[in-house]
């Protein structure tokens, strides 16, 4: 967690009408660290009696029940992402079946033609007798050949009917798998939205079992190990001297920057509202550089790069299932969509546990001159 759990149950009522209303899909971001005094968290989220329970069981299981929506989130998104390119792919073969259809029967039509022709012509005399026959040998000859090329036209006109009976009868048969294929994604991203939805539930139950007095100290307690987390990153030297943002990455971190203060969305990518790998695609996608929608497709498909070479723009990825991403701001900082509840913010690195980071413009150059963006007043931290 990162953010004010205060905040969060005090508009649980509100809120829990917000999350588990139909919406697109995407990333939930982990609540937070799972260093310090909530280290080694990870087993079952049983809720129990809160008033006997510490702050480090009931933070280890809010965690918990973020990291499974965030999960099923991600799940979502995946299918969300397969389910677009599939729409696109039904149309695409659904315009080429009509084009064939339609190239099918001008086929027909020519077939049709020439059919009526041989019918009209049958009772005529062969050419060969004709060559017999002739006062004018090579007259008729001359006939026969234009003869001969009308029957091979005909030939022609009759294997065009043939291949494209076959190529129609092939795109009707891929165009009814695709469409079998989109039935099926959108089966199981219904069946995976109801899974946020449950998980989300989840978390708002647990969080409206808490007292005042238990949210406050799970505040505390949250941030406390957040600012242990970062400073032990810091001093480890994991980071390097800050390095000038690309062009590109520039571009992308002032639209992030830009977005500050919006609300978290599962499954959004703006304007008004954002996913966690919503905030990053769509940075990126402004910035000219389209990268995948989801953080575990941006981990899987973008060039990894050292911590130590971190500049301005690049993604941070969280997690050992890669479920979060923030874009690098420097300093040691972030700029997140962190979870449900909260808004775009600013926050330490080390906030959540790190998996590795990404670059989405490898082969782009660091600016020579570079001057940070200017954070919104008030900005949340």
């Amino acid at each position: 967690m990162s953010g004010s759990l205060l905040r969060l149950v005090c508009t649980a009522a509100v809120a829990a009408g917000a999350l588990l209303a139909p919406s697109p899909a995407a990333a939930v971001p982990d609540p937070g660290p799972t260093t310090g005094a909530a280290a080694g968290a990870g087993g079952a989220a049983a809720v129990g009696e809160p008033g006997q329970r510490s702050v480090a069981a009931l933070l280890t299981d809010l965690q918990k029940l973020y990291r499974d929506a965030e999960s099923a989130t991600e799940k979502y998104n995946a299918t969300a992402e397969k389910l677009e390119k599939q729409r696109a792919d039904v149309a695409r073969l659904d315009a080429r079946l009509t084009q064939a259809r339609l190239s099918l029967r001008d086929s027909r039509g020519a077939a049709g033609r020439l059919a009526r022709q041989q019918y009209q012509n049958s009772g005529e005399i062969s050419s060969y007798v004709r060559v017999l026959l002739a006062r004018d040998p090579q007259h008729a000859l001359d006939e026969g050949h234009v003869i001969g090329q009308l029957s091979q036209e005909r030939a022609e006109t009759v294997e065009r009917v043939a291949g494209t009976e076959r190529r129609t009868d092939s795109l009707a048969r891929a165009a009814r798998s695709a469409l079998d294929g989109q039935l099926a994604l959108a089966a199981q991203q219904k069946k995976q939205r109801d899974d946020v939805r449950k998980r989300l539930a989840d978390v708002e139950e647990l969080l409206a079992s808490l007292t005042v007095d238990q949210l406050a100290e799970l505040d505390r307690f949250e941030k406390s190990g957040a600012a242990k987390a970062q400073q032990r990153f810091m001093a480890s030297g994991a980071l390097s001297s800050e390095r000038p943002p690309s062009r590109e990455g520039e571009e992308a971190l002032r639209y992030a920057v830009g977005q500050i203060g919006k609300p978290y969305q599962w499954g959004a990518e703006g304007p008004k509202s954002y996913d966690c790998s919503g905030l990053t695609s769509q940075a990126w996608q402004r910035a000219g550089q389209p990268i995948p929608r989801t953080s575990q497709e941006q981990w899987a498909q973008l060039p990894r790069i050292p911590l130590s070479k971190l500049r301005p723009g690049d993604l941070v990825i969280y997690f050992p299932e890669a479920t979060h991403v923030a874009l690098y701001l420097g300093d040691g900082m972030v700029v997140q969509a962190p979870r449900p509840g909260t808004k775009i913010k600013v926050s330490p690195i080390a906030a959540n546990p790190l998996l590795g980071a990404v670059r989405p413009d490898p082969g782009e150059k660091p600016l020579r001159s570079y001057t940070p963006p200017k954070l919104p007043e008030g900005a949340p931290l």
